[in-house]
């Protein structure tokens, strides 16, 4: 009798073993058996205010990241039917005061950017998402924007939004 007992409960846990998958990587990243290619289209850049290269940065920042953390295939955009799909829009682009002294002078400024990303999934349970990615860096008031902005943009703010972007795709965070 004890022996039909332990060979059910082998079987059992064969059963429910092979029944049940969990897939785990070593960047974090959770991607659907079935998938097997991606396409981050190019992000175009809406804001009022813009920086020329923004878009191209952000682009090629977020197909490198895909790309190297994941074992997804990036294919080309005239691609119809790519099994995860990026699609973005430059939405927000602008310079502010951070910090302001007791006479109305701003010590610290800040350049913030927002991207509105659709991330659109055609394998597995399908949910896509839709959501906007904002990311801000300070920098002292008495440097003109235009000398700090593209260093603020190669760190922290494009790493930061594309690392936004990929662990909400792919890391369910």
């Amino acid at each position: 009798m004890i022996q039909y007992i332990k060979t059910f409960v082998v079987f059992a846990l064969m059963a429910v073993m092979t029944g049940c998958s969990v897939h785990y990587s070593t960047t974090g990243a959770s991607i659907e058996p079935d998938a097997k290619t991606v396409n981050v289209r190019f992000i175009i850049n809406k804001a009022p205010i813009n920086n020329p290269t923004l878009s191209q940065k952000i682009t090629q920042k977020l197909r490198d990241k895909v790309t190297s953390q994941t074992r997804l295939v990036l294919v080309p955009e005239t691609e119809p039917k790519a099994d995860y799909e990026f699609r973005g829009t430059i939405t927000g682009y602008s310079f502010s005061n951070a910090a302001v002294t007791d006479v109305d002078k701003p010590t610290q400024s800040r350049l913030t950017v927002t991207v509105n990303v659709v991330f659109i999934k055609r394998v597995g349970d399908k949910k896509g998402w839709t959501q906007s990615f904002s990311r801000s860096a300070e920098f002292n008031a008495n440097r003109m924007p235009n000398s700090v902005e593209n260093t603020l943009l190669d760190d922290p703010l494009i790493p930061g939004i594309t690392d936004d972007i990929f662990n909400r795709a792919f890391a369910n965070w």
